[in-house]
């Protein structure tokens, strides 16, 4: 997988979710994994980033906010998030924007 996502001519949207993580894994990592290969069979997905060192961001682009939504209510997607506000996160921050305008080298 490349680090970077290629994605279509805007619009297009970004959901950038930024957080600090609890000590440990304690299944952390399969349940990222798995969350990746979930969202890229949702209608709309566009593409992945994610980077972490003290602050984790993730990155995930969408065709609509239609898209956004139907990912969100996802079953399992709900189990990972129910889990991320019990034992996984310290704090986290979703943002929601629309990609006007992008370049590349």
């Amino acid at each position: 997988m490349n680090p970077i996502a290629y994605t279509p001519a805007p619009p297009y949207y970004a959901v950038i979710f930024t957080s600090l993580r609890t000590d440990g894994d304690t299944g952390y990592g399969a349940m990222a994994e798995r969350m990746v290969e979930l969202a890229a069979q949702q209608p709309g997905y566009l593409g992945v980033e994610s980077a972490r060192e003290t602050v984790g961001i993730t990155v995930s682009y969408w065709a609509d906010l239609e898209s956004i939504r139907a990912w969100k209510a996802n079953a399992e997607h709900l189990d990972a998030q129910r889990l991320g506000h019990q034992k996984w996160y310290a704090a986290f921050k979703v943002r929601i924007a629309k990609v006007e305008r992008d370049y590349a080298l």
